[in-house]
């Protein structure tokens, strides 16, 4: 059968966190699904397949718990198999959880009402390249390696390189509207995706999308893209991709404070460059990463492509970063990051201490910015038990940028939940009423569905809606994105 990486923290038990009721998967739905696809029903893969890289949920596994066990994780081999696997689940009513890497860190891919897992692993592979046009079709369940890999023998790249790169399907980015690190240069997922195949509930295959542009009506991809599973199966995706880039340029540079390299990039983007990567990083994240003074914050800059436009780029960041109080630095600490930028064993080693650790990023406008970064870090350390909130700049556009928290607290090992509990909504919360989204990229899942009315106000009655009509028995994903559920309520938090 198909594999994906193992999440972190090896799981020590079998039990069950959530205390939502499990749909029960009857032995004529069993018998009917193994005649269409391989089925595993062992203890060990359902557990592992209730789970994904959701901090909270790695303090649970050292407990020998898991969110919600699978009732039987299928692995379809194709389209068709999907096809056949969401007519026997609407005809019995059973939920299915649509599960890639299982990388996400909000809880989507856990199967909160048990039923059918279906691991898209096995429908990988590239399938064409139209190197002419730029445009890739490849299966949701291939690994960003295998993309990459594929695409770099014909001189090309999709250009979308998340933290997760080598644990993330793409069906998996483009469900959670996922941004890779040279977003400012390549786009998020939603920028790349030309058009999508999908599944919906009821066994259809609709497909959407397939030119540059079009004027016939709301699009499609767009509603289906961040969806986490909640609307339909994606089965296929046909992705932009780019030349290889010929040339490369880094650079780096120390501000006096935060606001100040926060501005140079807001000149940076309104100047129309867009530079690969343009990270802007605390005083405290600075000296962690980057050996700044705890004071000054520092911003890596990389950019790559043709050699003039890159050439302009940079000269634009140059000067940007001279008229608001910036001077350059070694550019070897982008060498640094990059070469550890994936690695996630710290929050690994911090979690088997006890230490409650996670990350929360949000998307503002230029004006709010300078008030995200104060209040939401004030809130954060507020709360009883926090020891750190830091802050860096991830993601920049001509109206805004994504603010990337980093909180941490110490609580009694009894108290680990309800301070994850508390910071997230100092947190969320702050970041709301201050101009921020409710995520910018690591989506909504299980952790921030009680914040979707705050965000989405009636609009997440327009979703309600679509999510009816798309699949009248909700079977799909149920209790994400904060809809409502025919199977109950999720208890948590």
């Amino acid at each position: 059968m198909p594999t994906q990486p193992t999440p972190p923290i090896e799981l020590l038990g079998h039990g069950r966190r959530l205390s939502s009721e499990a749909a029960a998967v009857p032995a004529e739905a069993l018998d009917a699904l193994s005649a269409v696809c391989p089925l595993d029903t062992g203890e060990e893969s359902r557990s592992e397949h209730g789970r994904d890289w959701w901090p909270l949920s790695l303090h649970w596994a050292l407990r020998g718990e898991v969110p919600q066990p699978a009732g039987v994780v299928a692995f379809p081999r194709s389209t068709e198999d999907v096809v056949a696997v969401m007519k026997l689940c609407t005809e019995h009513r059973l939920p299915v959880t649509p599960s890639g890497g299982r990388s996400g860190v909000c809880g989507a891919a856990v199967p909160a009402f048990g039923g059918v897992v279906l691991d898209l692993t096995g429908l990988s592979g590239v399938e064409s390249v139209d190197a002419v046009s730029g445009v890739v079709e490849v299966r949701p369940g291939t690994f960003g390696p295998e993309l990459e890999d594929t695409l770099r023998a014909e001189g090309l790249t999709v250009g979308h390189f998340p933290q997760s790169f080598d644990l993330a399907t793409v069906g998996g980015w483009v469900a959670s509207r996922g941004a890779g690190q040279y977003s400012t240069r390549y786009g998020k997922i939603e920028d790349i995706v030309v058009g999508l195949e999908a599944v919906l509930a009821d066994g259809t295959i609709i497909r959407t999308g397939g030119a540059p542009a079009a004027a016939e009506g709301p699009d499609l991809t767009q509603l289906l893209v961040g969806s986490e599973g909640t609307l339909a199966v994606i089965t296929n995706v046909w992705l932009r991709a780019h030349p290889l880039p010929g040339h490369e340029q880094r650079a780096a540079y120390s501000f006096p404070s935060f606001s100040a390299g926060v501005e140079a990039c807001r000149r940076v983007m309104r100047a129309g460059a867009t530079p690969a990567v343009l990270r802007l990083y605390d005083g405290p994240e600075s000296a962690r990463g980057h050996g700044g003074d705890g004071k000054e914050a520092i911003l890596l800059v990389l950019d790559e492509g043709d050699r003039r436009v890159v050439a302009a780029s940079m000269d634009i960041v140059a000067e940007a970063a001279g008229t608001t109080g910036g001077r350059a630095v070694d550019d070897a600490l982008v060498d640094g990051w990059l070469e550890h930028r994936n690695d996630t064993s710290a929050l690994q080693g911090l979690t088997r201490k006890g230490f409650v650790v996670d990350t929360m990023e949000v998307a503002g406008p230029w004006l709010a910015l300078d008030g995200l970064f104060d209040e939401v870090r004030t809130a954060m350390m507020e709360v009883e038990h926090a020891v750190v909130a830091t802050c860096h700049l991830s993601h920049s556009y001509l109206d805004g940028a994504c603010l990337y928290f980093t909180f941490a607290a110490t609580p009694p090992l009894e108290q680990v939940e309800s301070t994850y509990v508390a910071l997230w909504d100092a947190g969320q919360r702050t970041a709301l009423r201050h101009g921020g989204n409710l995520s910018h990229h690591h989506g909504v899942g299980l952790n921030r569905a009680r914040f979707a009315h705050d965000a989405l106000g009636p609009a997440l009655g327009v979703l309600q809606s679509i999510k009816d009509a798309l699949d009248p028995l909700g079977i799909l994903n149920p209790g994400k994105l904060g809809l409502t559920s025919p199977f109950g309520e999720v208890p948590w938090p």
